[in-house]
Protein backbone atom coordinates (compact mmCIF):
# COMPACT_ATOMS: atom_id res chain seq x y z
CA UNK A 1 0.00 0.00 0.00
CA UNK A 2 1.37 3.21 -0.71
CA UNK A 3 1.52 5.61 2.02
CA UNK A 4 0.21 9.44 0.78
CA UNK A 5 2.02 12.58 1.78
CA UNK A 6 0.49 16.01 2.51
CA UNK A 7 1.85 19.37 2.34
CA UNK A 8 0.23 22.29 3.73
CA UNK A 9 -0.52 25.15 1.05
CA UNK A 10 -2.26 27.51 4.06
CA UNK A 11 -4.35 28.54 6.63
CA UNK A 12 -7.66 29.64 6.02
CA UNK A 13 -7.79 32.87 8.88
CA UNK A 14 -11.23 32.13 10.88
CA UNK A 15 -12.27 35.84 9.42
CA UNK A 16 -13.00 33.50 6.43
CA UNK A 17 -14.07 29.93 7.66
CA UNK A 18 -16.09 31.33 10.16
CA UNK A 19 -18.14 34.01 7.23
CA UNK A 20 -19.73 30.53 5.15
CA UNK A 21 -23.69 30.05 5.71
CA UNK A 22 -24.50 26.92 7.21
CA UNK A 23 -26.85 24.74 4.66
CA UNK A 24 -28.96 21.98 6.17
CA UNK A 25 -29.10 18.59 3.29
CA UNK A 26 -30.87 15.56 3.58
CA UNK A 27 -27.73 13.01 3.82
CA UNK A 28 -25.21 15.24 4.80
CA UNK A 29 -26.66 17.52 7.36
CA UNK A 30 -25.25 20.40 8.07
CA UNK A 31 -22.50 21.77 5.26
CA UNK A 32 -20.44 24.91 4.55
CA UNK A 33 -19.10 25.13 0.92
CA UNK A 34 -16.20 27.56 0.07
CA UNK A 35 -15.27 28.28 -3.19
CA UNK A 36 -11.13 27.28 -2.93
CA UNK A 37 -8.10 27.61 -5.55
CA UNK A 38 -4.69 26.94 -5.32
CA UNK A 39 -1.51 27.96 -8.00
CA UNK A 40 0.66 25.62 -7.47
CA UNK A 41 4.44 25.38 -8.66
CA UNK A 42 6.01 21.77 -7.68
CA UNK A 43 9.42 21.88 -9.51
CA UNK A 44 11.04 18.77 -10.24
CA UNK A 45 7.28 16.81 -10.50
CA UNK A 46 6.26 17.03 -13.81
CA UNK A 47 3.45 14.45 -14.61
CA UNK A 48 2.64 13.55 -10.84
CA UNK A 49 -0.68 13.39 -9.94
CA UNK A 50 -1.76 15.35 -7.10
CA UNK A 51 -4.61 16.14 -5.16
CA UNK A 52 -5.96 18.75 -3.27
CA UNK A 53 -7.94 18.91 -0.20
CA UNK A 54 -9.08 20.70 3.09
CA UNK A 55 -8.89 19.57 6.45
CA UNK A 56 -10.49 21.16 9.63
CA UNK A 57 -11.48 20.77 13.22
CA UNK A 58 -15.22 20.32 14.31
CA UNK A 59 -16.05 19.85 17.78
CA UNK A 60 -13.12 18.12 18.66
CA UNK A 61 -12.69 15.75 15.88
CA UNK A 62 -10.26 16.34 12.54
CA UNK A 63 -11.86 15.65 9.32
CA UNK A 64 -10.90 16.62 5.29
CA UNK A 65 -12.48 16.51 2.26
CA UNK A 66 -11.05 16.76 -0.96
CA UNK A 67 -11.35 19.08 -3.55
CA UNK A 68 -9.87 18.49 -7.07
CA UNK A 69 -7.23 15.92 -8.88
CA UNK A 70 -4.80 16.39 -11.27
CA UNK A 71 -1.72 16.05 -12.87
CA UNK A 72 0.85 18.44 -12.41
CA UNK A 73 2.24 19.73 -16.37
CA UNK A 74 5.53 19.61 -18.04
CA UNK A 75 6.34 22.94 -16.65
CA UNK A 76 5.82 21.74 -13.25
CA UNK A 77 2.42 23.78 -12.60
CA UNK A 78 -1.19 22.87 -11.67
CA UNK A 79 -4.15 24.81 -10.92
CA UNK A 80 -6.73 22.93 -8.55
CA UNK A 81 -9.56 24.03 -7.75
CA UNK A 82 -13.57 23.33 -6.19
CA UNK A 83 -16.04 23.24 -4.35
CA UNK A 84 -15.66 22.10 -0.85
CA UNK A 85 -18.42 20.30 1.02
CA UNK A 86 -17.12 20.37 5.03
CA UNK A 87 -19.71 18.56 6.86
CA UNK A 88 -20.15 20.78 10.51
CA UNK A 89 -21.54 19.10 13.70
CA UNK A 90 -20.46 22.22 15.38
CA UNK A 91 -18.03 24.84 14.08
CA UNK A 92 -15.17 24.73 11.55
CA UNK A 93 -12.02 25.61 12.92
CA UNK A 94 -8.27 25.63 12.04
CA UNK A 95 -9.33 24.84 8.20
CA UNK A 96 -6.18 24.23 6.19
CA UNK A 97 -5.75 23.43 2.63
CA UNK A 98 -3.39 20.90 1.81
CA UNK A 99 -1.51 18.97 -1.11
CA UNK A 100 -1.68 15.59 -1.56
CA UNK A 101 0.53 13.33 -3.25
CA UNK A 102 2.05 10.03 -3.34
CA UNK A 103 6.05 10.96 -3.11
CA UNK A 104 7.26 13.55 -0.66
CA UNK A 105 7.08 17.07 -2.28
CA UNK A 106 10.27 18.76 -1.71
CA UNK A 107 9.73 21.78 -2.86
CA UNK A 108 5.61 23.66 -3.07
CA UNK A 109 5.68 27.61 -4.19
CA UNK A 110 2.13 28.44 -3.70
CA UNK A 111 1.40 31.33 -6.51
CA UNK A 112 -1.59 31.79 -5.28
CA UNK A 113 -4.46 30.36 -2.76
CA UNK A 114 -8.10 31.53 -2.85
CA UNK A 115 -10.52 30.57 -0.41
CA UNK A 116 -14.21 32.11 -0.10
CA UNK A 117 -17.48 30.77 1.54
CA UNK A 118 -20.25 30.05 -1.54
CA UNK A 119 -22.99 31.89 0.73
CA UNK A 120 -22.10 34.32 3.14
CA UNK A 121 -24.01 33.83 6.33
CA UNK A 122 -26.35 36.63 7.16
CA UNK A 123 -25.59 38.65 9.87
CA UNK A 124 -28.00 37.48 12.19
CA UNK A 125 -27.07 33.93 11.93
CA UNK A 126 -23.77 35.07 12.29
CA UNK A 127 -24.55 36.66 15.95
CA UNK A 128 -26.51 33.38 16.66
CA UNK A 129 -23.57 31.54 16.27
CA UNK A 130 -21.75 33.45 17.82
Amino acid sequence: MTQAHDQLIGNVPSRISDTARLIVTPYEGRVAEYNIAAWLHLPGLANLPVSLLVSYEDGGVRREATIDHGKVNAHNKILLSGVARLAVKQKVKDMQVQLRSAVAVRSLIVEELFVQPVEQASSESQQALA
